[in-house]
């Protein structure tokens, strides 16, 4: 009887310690793996960074595009770039320019 009592004692105890281990183990995998875990969030924080990047590039195209439409506005017109823009859109070529022909 009291051998009976001991080993389920130790049986009881043990069981415990099992289900417990198991239910942490359970969470402490989705806390690495899961949608929201550990792994996730490093791939997000990657993507962060390219996309952080590439704002970073064309914020500076933007800030060139606005330097070069300033300009061309109608408050102060530079003559230079004016001469530059008919030309590329009509097609045309000074009897003076060089040409240089690009890959």
């Amino acid at each position: 009887m009291v051998i009976r009592r001991g080993v389920r004692s130790v049986f009881i105890t043990l069981a415990l310690y099992l289900v417990s281990g198991a239910v942490v183990a359970y969470f402490m995998f989705h806390a690495q793996h899961g949608s929201r875990g550990l792994d996730a969030r490093d791939t997000l924080q990657e993507t962060l960074r390219e996309t952080e990047t590439e704002l970073a590039s064309l914020s500076a195209e933007r800030k060139l595009w606005e330097q070069r439409l300033s300009l061309v506005r109608d408050e102060a017109v530079d003559r230079d770039v004016l001469e530059e823009r008919a030309r590329d859109s009509l097609g045309r070529t000074h009897r003076n320019d060089i040409i240089i022909m690009g890959r």
